[in-house]
């Protein structure tokens, strides 16, 4: 998988191609900064789907990555194409499947690791797997705000400013084997939480 120097590469392809396509666009300077944000925001909720997808189909590791490269540039280019009422890395999936295909007839004598098929099957799991993760991260954060003041305070130390437990502990005015304990209580408290919302939902 690539590293983050390869993400932030990716992201920076992103949105210079994005504002090179956009110089002769009717679209003012805000309009064109609000939708390169949005372009950037989808694209991050999708790289990991994308990463995986391109990874598994192409074998050697720098081809790879340049088969990335080349769908950040063409979901840069071709945004305008995107329908915002169907799932991003739907479609984001279905540019990486053509530049995979295509970098397999570059290739020439090389196989497609992966049919056609099989590339269409990954890509409507790695969309459902998405979706999953999506919702757990909604019906977390809904957790989260039905929590006390005290715990969310606790959760904001803990895992926001990465505080630790001594130094939690020195901010609530107790020891850190209580907060240990505290912390441990509201994570069971969440994860019961988030399990009954997906429940909830399924039905």
């Amino acid at each position: 998988m690539p590293d983050s120097r390869a993400c932030r590469r990716q992201s920076r392809t992103l949105e210079l191609t994005f504002s090179q396509g956009r110089r002769h666009k009717n679209m003012d300077s805000q309009q064109a900064s609000d939708v390169r944000e949005r372009l950037s925001r989808l694209w991050m909720q999708a790289e990991p789907a994308v990463n995986a997808y391109v990874f598994a189909a192409v074998q050697r590791f720098q081809d790879a990555e340049d088969v990335v490269q080349q769908v950040a540039l063409a979901a840069a280019r071709r945004f305008e194409e995107y329908d915002g009422t169907r799932p991003f890395v739907a479609w984001v999936l279905w540019l990486a499947k053509s530049k995979i295909i295509d970098h397999y007839r570059v290739q020439g004598r090389q196989k497609l690791v992966f049919s056609e098929t099989l590339l269409d099957q990954t890509a409507a799991r790695l969309v459902e797997r998405q979706a999953a993760s999506h919702a757990g991260a909604a019906a977390l954060e809904q957790c989260i705000e039905k929590l006390p003041p005290k715990s969310r305070k606790l959760l904001d130390l803990r895992y926001v400013e990465d505080a630790s437990m001594e130094a939690i502990a020195q901010a609530i005015n107790s020891t850190a084997g209580s907060v240990r304990v505290m912390l441990f209580r509201v994570r069971d408290l969440l994860a019961e939480c988030v399990k009954a919302a997906l429940a909830k939902e399924a039905t």
